[in-house]
């Protein structure tokens, strides 16, 4: 009992700086700023194959790749893969096809082909929305639970299994609602057929799905790191946590060769909106390479994550580049980096604004606002590029820290570790900081390592069109045709503010002389907000990118408990396909009202009940949203001494 009231003010001082550090660089994020979520390749078997978006060639899928808005994944026969983004999981069975549509800060839209995925969603805030788009339907999770959905070879039913949650099924004129235990058969296209059955039996699938949420509901790492960081639960496999006294608790990969510097056993790809993207060999190499900081202490690397209360901001690599005009490499000019250690401030590469810089910086390392800001207008509103040099940049020091590579190595997605240039210490040690890169990326950049497959979705499953409620962000063209906009975006890195000029207030954010906000009431039938979930570090943008139009044509209303089927109360046409919209999506057709089958589906969801109440309920996979033990730092050495 004492140590856990000496610990408790701790943790208030704590919380009450991230929420300090939070306000005070709480302006709204500009519209280009990219978002704070990515997915992740996390695991693979078989054979399954990946398309970067907008690139017609497909490769073999590489683990730890970042995947983004339009890019596709394909699992052949008798293969599977997952997907991470934070504490989601999404996993494809056999012969599935699977497109990102949109994948920002709250938006997780997914355009299902063919095949079966499961989704476990551990947390839903109110502003989070997760849609699935299959040929006939558009489904909608609405509570955080677990969640399959399977559309059969001709794309012509979709069947939708809730084992825990509830979802909104939109399509042929009507919208239909799956409760937990449910699972909802839909056929037909212009007007959808409609049956309730109950939770089949577990198959090799569910089961799979399960045990993989298991491993993650124990995770450890969740003691120390934001259950909303993507990749974290591979560290407790391949290392171990420990106390190191400057920084708190620190993870320790297992097993790593002599010589083993951050940043080293992987390659560079491009992906956008960030551009130049680190992705790591290792199988645990995703969290410690895009949240937090590495440092060198007692002889070996150590990985240091930023604010656990905090959802941390993705960033596609915390190193800083070295070298003015680059190193001399046989001739040629290359390419050399360090990972930047705690404190150290980050300055994007690709094109942000101040808000993002803030942001991506304090939540992932104990930085204050005060730090960026300096380092921020020395090297970019002043262009100085001298006076960054007079960082004492750790890292740049530390024995084997740098690594340079060949141009060619670099921009060609060629493996580091078997490509590494010796460079003179003296020079690394004197060369100055860069914060932009002169790199520009080729075809190889955005395929990375992956070697052509023959294992692709059939033409008519790639291009097989499916319904939404919202209109996605277009498909981006080839690199190729964009080539002539990618100086622009990578070489002013952050766009600069003119002096003295207000800035946007932050949603929720009260204004001097302005009453305090009052705290959001939820609206029927969506989640409250949960007290553990870490603050969204990006502010919320009041004129940021605009939404996409809505193709929903009803307000949110409490449903009627005795039916599965909700009708609106008119119907407003919906944009045509194709219009400022995504070719392969197409708008719900309005929902209608009709009586006749509100009564039909009133019969089936009571003859679903009764048999419910008559038959065994199966086994429970898991907890819906299992309570993860507080957040708590290894015990220190029992020879310090802490002040009192």
């Amino acid at each position: 009992m004492p140590k856990t009231i000496r610990r408790f003010p701790v943790v208030a001082v704590l919380l009450t700086a991230v929420a300090m550090l939070l306000a005070s660089s709480s302006v709204v994020a500009e519209d280009n700023d990219p978002p704070g979520r990515v997915a992740r390749l996390s695991y693979s078997v078989g054979s399954v194959s990946f398309q970067p978006g907008g690139e017609g060639d497909w490769v073999q899928a590489v683990q730890n790749r970042p995947m983004s808005t339009g890019d596709n994944l394909w699992a052949d026969k008798d293969s599977r893969a997952e997907l991470q983004t934070g504490s989601t999981s999404v996993r494809l069975d056999s012969e599935s096809s699977l497109t990102l549509l949109e994948l920002d800060d709250h938006i997780t839209q997914l355009k299902l082909s063919q095949g079966s995925i499961i989704i476990r969603v551990r947390h839903l805030d109110d502003d989070d929305r997760y849609e699935v788009d299959t040929p006939n339907l558009a489904f909608q999770i609405q509570r955080s639970g677990e969640y399959r959905i399977d559309v059969t070879a001709d794309g012509s039913e979709t069947d939708a299994t809730v084992f825990h949650g509830r979802g909104e099924a939109t399509g042929g004129g009507a919208s239909y609602d799956v409760v937990a235990d449910q699972r909802a058969r839909f056929t037909g296209t212009d007007e959808l057929n409609h049956d309730i059955e109950q939770l089949p039996g577990r198959d090799d699938f569910d089961e799979f799905a399960f045990s993989r949420d298991q491993r993650e509901d124990h995770a450890e790492s969740s003691n120390y790191i934001s259950p909303e960081m993507t990749g974290a639960e591979d560290l407790d496999q391949y290392g171990h946590w420990s106390y190191a006294a400057e920084y708190g608790p620190v993870w320790r990969p297992s097993a790593v060769a002599v010589g083993w510097a951050p940043y080293r056993n992987g390659h560079w790809v491009w992906v956008e909106p960030w551009g130049w993207t680190w992705v790591e060999d290792e199988p645990w190499g995703f969290a410690p390479f895009h949240y937090g900081r590495w440092a060198f202490v007692e002889e070996s690397w150590c990985w240091v994550p930023g604010p656990v209360y905090v959802r941390p901001v993705y960033a596609p690599a915390l190193v800083a580049f070295v070298g003015g005009g680059g190193f001399a490499v046989g001739g040629g000019v290359g390419v050399a980096w360090f990972p930047l250690a705690p404190r150290e401030v980050f300055v994007p590469w690709y094109r942000t604004s101040p808000t993002y810089v803030n942001n991506v910086n304090v939540t992932n390392t104990r930085v204050n606002v005060t730090q960026v800001t300096n380092v921020y207008n020395t090297t970019i509103i002043n262009n100085n590029t001298t006076n960054i040099t007079r960082v004492n940049y750790v890292n740049q020091h530390v024995t084997n820290a740098v690594t340079a590579v060949s141009h060619e190595t670099f921009v060609n997605a060629r493996p580091v570790a078997n490509n590494i240039v010796r460079v003179d210490p003296k020079q690394i040690a004197e060369a100055p900081v860069l914060h932009r890169i002169a790199e520009q990326p080729v075809k190889a950049s955005v395929m990375g390592v992956g070697r052509p497959t023959a294992a692709v979705p059939p033409a008519t499953v790639v291009n097989r069109q499916v319904v939404a409620t919202r209109v996605p962000t277009p498909p981006r063209a080839p690199l190729e045709q964009r080539q002539g906009a990618v100086p622009e975006r990578a070489t002013p890195n952050v766009r600069t503010e003119t002096p003295g000029q207000p800035q946007a207030v932050a949603r929720g954010e009260n204004r001097p002389g302005q009453p305090a906000a009052q705290p959001a009431v939820p609206r029927p039938g969506q989640p409250t907000a949960s007290p553990s979930r870490p603050p969204t570090a990006v502010a919320p943008p009041a004129t940021a990118r605009p939404e996409p139009p809505s193709m929903g044509n009803r307000a949110p209303q409490e449903p009627d408990r005795s039916t599965s089927v909700r009708m609106p109360e008119r119907a407003v046409p919906h944009p045509p396909a194709g219009e400022g919209g995504h070719p392969l999506v197409r708008p719900a057709p309005p929902v209608q009202e009709n009586p006749r089958l509100q009564q039909s589906e009133q019969t089936k969801f009571n003859t679903w009940q009764q048999q419910r109440s008559a038959a065994p309920r199966p086994p429970e996979p898991r907890a819906a949203e299992p309570q993860r033990s507080a957040p708590r730092a290894p015990e220190p050495p029992a020879r310090e001494v802490r002040p009192h």
